[in-house]
């Protein structure tokens, strides 16, 4: 992340939480701490947070749970896995045969 982003983010924060200090001091030291972190995630983050809690978000809080993200990113692979494999199932799929629909409804009628 770059101090662009750091200033976006505080802009977001600010928004929801009007007592967030956004002094340059304050933008330096998130810098230092989510330099290495992905913008996206930390307004995903933040986002969340703003949805459940009523104070700012901390930095760990930006940068959220090494656990939940984690778990976020196997959930995301799963699925991705399995929406590949529908669409790799639906690619091989074949229409029945005509009149299939037509043959099964006659046989259930004459099982009673």
């Amino acid at each position: 992340m770059e101090r662009a982003d750091i200033l976006r983010l505080f802009m977001l924060i600010s928004d929801e939480y009007p007592n967030f200090i956004t002094s340059d001091e304050n933008i330096d030291r998130h810098l230092k701490e989510l330099k290495d972190f992905p913008f996206e995630t930390a307004v995903q983050n933040v986002e969340r947070h703003i949805k459940i809690s009523s104070f700012y978000p901390k930095i760990s809080e930006i940068r959220g749970f090494a656990a939940d993200q984690s778990a976020r990113e196997r959930e995301l692979e799963a699925t991705r896995a399995y929406l590949n494999q529908r669409e790799a199932n639906r690619a091989k799929a074949t229409l029945p045969p005509p009149g299939w629909k037509d043959g099964l409804i006659e046989r259930l009628r004459h099982r009673k």
